[in-house]
């Protein structure tokens, strides 16, 4: 990215940025919210495909967006569901498959934040 000091070229940045979030948040645009407990500790986000026996999650999902809230960061993390299927396909590919869940009824992917991010 080019460096500069310029007021105009800082702004002319950030507005592309509030235009990303308002395309987000744009009236017909579903956005599902997820809030880890671990993801802190762990530098991974649980992402959910099946609960007790049925899909769920990411493979039911109606979301065009899904923001991760990560508990005591204080911070969310705003992902496309489609880059975040594309990113699940590959774990499930590699057989990165977790229990979850109430009592380990669900099935899903650790994802490291680095990963989305």
């Amino acid at each position: 990215m080019k460096h500069s000091n310029s007021f105009y070229y800082d702004l002319d940045f950030g507005e592309k940025a509030e235009d990303y979030l308002n395309e987000i948040f744009s009236d017909g645009k579903k956005i599902e919210v997820k809030y880890d407990r671990m993801a802190h500790v762990t530098g991974n986000l649980y992402v959910e495909y099946q609960s007790r026996g049925k899909k769920s999650g990411i493979a039911t999902t109606q979301a065009n967006y899904w923001i991760f809230i990560i508990e005591k960061k204080q911070a969310g993390i705003i992902v496309n569901v489609n880059k975040l299927k594309e990113i699940c396909r590959i774990a499930y590919q590699l057989g990165h498959i977790v229990k979850g869940g109430d009592n380990d009824t669900s099935l899903g992917f650790l994802i490291p934040i680095n990963q989305i991010v």
